[in-house]
């Protein structure tokens, strides 16, 4: 059985084109968020159309960055599909998990998104050298350099990581990164996503 998923940004946009494609695909059933960053990992939409895809079902979407924004988390979910013995299709990006040619496709995004968190990691590495060299640490040691915030600051605005994503890949508590994203949005008050997107309590 195919299970579709759909999901647009804000409540202004509509679902239509994705729900007509995802009816022509042949699912027989479709769950949806609406007004729901790609970028926010708990959606109700996504978590009841994973929970209803079973053995030898297809999770189909209309195009990948309507399951997420985050590479890494692409890849952990559509691998835990795999695990399931589910498959997995976009169709505007021509990835088909059931076919040979989309299982590779597949295995080609995992190692861009080893890659990925491989270049993560030596720039955070880079960041750190860079601050000892500075003084930085002079008095109570510091957990992140400027740059390091600035980089995960980045990788969040243009929601190709979460804010609990780059937590892990710099190695330190999700709160003390959200802490740092919070002081970085009220000094730029042209970056106030970051006050509305991180809450004030960790879900760490």
């Amino acid at each position: 059985m195919k299970i579709g998923y759909a999901r647009v940004s804000t409540d202004d946009q509509n679902l239509d084109l994705q729900m007509d494609a995802l009816n022509k695909a042949g699912c027989e059933r479709i769950f949806t968020d609406q007004g729901v960053s790609g970028a926010t990992i708990e959606r109700e939409g996504l978590s009841q159309a994973i929970a209803a895809v079973g053995k030898g079902d297809v999770l189909v979407v209309w195009k990948l960055d309507r399951l997420g924004r985050s590479l890494s988390f692409l890849i952990e979910l559509i691998d835990k599909l795999r695990k399931d013995r589910a498959g997995f299709e976009s169709l505007s990006d021509g990835i088909n998990t059931t076919t040979a040619g989309g299982k590779l496709v597949f295995h080609i995004m995992g190692a861009l998104a080893e890659f990925e968190r491989v270049l993560i990691s030596e720039r955070s590495k880079a960041g750190m050298q860079a601050a000892r060299k500075r003084g930085k640490h002079l008095g109570r040691p510091v957990k992140l350099s400027q740059e390091q915030i600035n980089h995960a600051a980045g990788m969040v605005k243009e929601e190709r990581e979460t804010v609990s994503g780059m937590a892990e890949l710099l190695k330190v508590d999700r709160t003390t990164l959200h802490r740092a994203l919070k002081r970085k949005a009220k000094r730029s008050p042209h970056q106030h996503f970051y006050l509305a997107e991180i809450p004030d309590k960790s879900t760490s």
